[in-house]
């Protein structure tokens, strides 16, 4: 494991507390991090996220809903225009409709689907399906 890709940490963490049917995991907290979770909240992949002072930058405690199947961050954090998405969500998505990408845009950190509305382009961070 890397010790510096903190949210492919986080990712492969979650993934590992899902395959071994955890009800929750413990994890380092970032403000990338806590948006990356968010927006996988939102969109039913994991349930509630608690913050846990911890005297530094501070812990999350997330529970786990089972519904994960894989989720991981795309390295390198590729740039996209708002047409390309299309073309990475074909290469790491199953099929259409099905999973988010997480992207980073200057508007901040937001699905695919929503920078594509937005007519913004940006940075890939990560994917869940």
């Amino acid at each position: 494991m890397s010790l510096n890709d903190p949210l492919g940490n986080v990712l492969s963490h979650i993934h590992n507390s899902e395959k071994a049917s955890k009800k929750e995991c413990t994890l380092p907290s970032s403000k990338l991090i806590i948006k990356v979770l968010n927006i996988m909240k939102d969109n039913h992949y994991i349930g509630d996220i608690e913050k846990i002072d911890n005297g530094k930058s501070g812990l999350l405690n997330v529970k786990l809903i089972g519904s994960i199947n894989k989720c991981n961050v795309i390295k390198p954090r590729y740039p996209f225009k708002k047409n390309d998405i299309e073309k990475f969500e074909k290469r790491y998505l199953p099929s259409k409709g099905f999973g988010i990408i997480i992207v980073s845009t200057s508007k901040g950190v937001m699905t695919a689907e929503k920078a594509r509305e937005l007519n913004l382009g940006g940075k890939l961070l990560s994917y869940v399906y």
